[in-house]
């Protein structure tokens, strides 16, 4: 059986139940593979439509990064608008620019709709170590409000400074559409309003077999689903070899993250006045926040390949004490790694394998805000309007360089290069 990581997340969740494993017969209109926002997402807008839903996950509900991520709502997708007209076109960069604001919106709206308890806070700073990053956010600021985005501050120095209480930064851009929450709460919450509207979810029943046709077949150790519709939406930790269609087109990367003991009042304040989300513009970035009880959280780094780093706290702590020298005598808490799928465009892949059956994927650490955003896509596809997840089907899906034994080694060398441009700030 597969339970939570000891994470902060798992240990402060709304909801302890368990959903029961599939061990029948189940027929439905939609079955879904996986639980986390991805799946969560498209399943709670099919059963709002009306349609009759199964969700298949092989260990618990936001098991993977949906409950293991930085909380942070950050808007766009993991290349921004201007880097989509360059390498896709105009008319791409058009219709797909006109929904990158749409994830994050659609979480604030669950939130509000099904009174989800997930520490939701308005508010994201984009951070600048150098002036070429702060020529850059000053270009997306333009890019953002182009597309409707006019909650956007740029912050000097001084400014910065007052907002987070560190000397490291030299500007950021604030994006009030964006924000922070507790991601494994705002997956048990959409769970729970899946069930409520007659949708079914079994964890600890994994896919092991598909048979694709009128219906779709998806068989579990004990049970079997049968659908008109199939989603593949395991993303990161989706089984390898359930349809190596889906699976070649990624590669899955850990990235860790450590929690502090609770901090008074005044310090959790100090570092973070206005109780903002941050994370700098490096390529390899680092990414913090408070949590609701007033614990630092902080991120950063990745591991190509998705192998379980030896020691969390160490590869992290160097880290918070460059950002927060102050904290030198605080205690870590909590301290835990989980995989994000990253893809060689960094552009989500959505994609039909057969007739009715199709996956979404790789969302290359922008996938809370974009995996919301999944969910409403496919549902509008599968009701019959079809123009917005093409745009995205219609991006071409290339798959991982040197196959599995070389895309991590050769991944891990291109981020090295990029590391490097960011220590130089070219």
């Amino acid at each position: 059986m597969q339970t939570y990581v000891n994470s902060y997340y798992a240990a402060t969740r709304n909801q302890t139940t368990d959903y029961p494993q599939l061990e029948e017969l189940v027929e439905c209109d939609v079955c879904v593979i996986g639980a986390g926002y991805t799946g969560l997402s498209s399943a709670l807008f099919l059963a709002e439509a009306g349609y009759s839903v199964t969700v298949l996950e092989a260990a618990k509900v936001g098991f993977g990064a949906s409950g293991r991520n930085g909380g942070q709502l950050v808007n766009s997708y993991s290349r921004d608008v201007d880097v989509i007209e360059e390498r896709y076109g105009e008319k791409s960069a058009e219709v797909l620019g006109s929904m990158i604001f749409e994830g994050a919106d659609i979480i604030r709206q669950r939130i509000q709709h099904y009174d989800i308890q997930c520490d939701y806070r308005p508010g994201g700073i984009f951070a600048a170590l150098n002036n070429k990053q702060l020529k850059g956010l000053a270009e997306q600021k333009r890019n953002w409000e182009r597309l409707g985005n006019n909650n956007l501050k740029m912050l000097d120095k001084a400014q910065i400074d007052r907002e987070v209480g560190t000397k490291n930064y030299i500007g950021g851009l604030l994006d009030m559409q964006g924000g922070h929450i507790h991601p494994l709460n705002l997956a048990l919450g959409e769970a729970s309003a899946i069930i409520g509207l007659g949708g079914k979810i079994f964890e600890q029943s994994a896919a092991v077999e598909i048979t694709y046709g009128e219906p779709n077949v998806v068989r579990t150790a004990k049970g079997v689903v049968r659908a008109k519709y199939l989603l593949i939406a395991g993303n990161a930790y989706l089984q390898q070899d359930l349809d190596p269609r889906v699976t070649r087109k990624s590669m899955p990367c850990g990235s860790q993250i450590v929690v502090t003991e609770q901090l008074p009042e005044q310090l959790a304040r100090s570092l973070i006045s206005n109780n903002y989300c941050v994370e700098d513009c490096n390529y390899l970035l680092d990414y913090f926040r408070l949590t609701g009880d007033n614990r630092l959280l902080y991120g950063g780094g990745v591991v190509y390949g998705a192998r379980e780093p030896d020691d969390i706290e160490q590869l992290i702590r160097p880290k918070i004490l460059k950002t927060f020298p102050q904290l030198k005598d605080v205690k870590i808490d909590y301290r835990w790694t989980g995989n994000f799928l990253l893809t060689m465009s960094r552009m989500p892949q959505f994609g039909r394998i057969e007739k009715n059956a199709y996956y979404m994927q790789g969302y290359s650490g922008h996938g809370v805000t974009c995996s919301h955003l999944a969910g409403k896509l496919i549902a509008e596809m599968i009701r019959g309007d079809a123009e917005r997840f093409n745009a995205f089907a219609s991006l071409p899906h290339m798959p991982m360089i040197g196959g599995r034994t070389f895309q991590a080694p050769l991944t891990a060398m291109g981020a090295a290069y990029y590391a490097l441009r960011d220590r130089f700030g070219i």
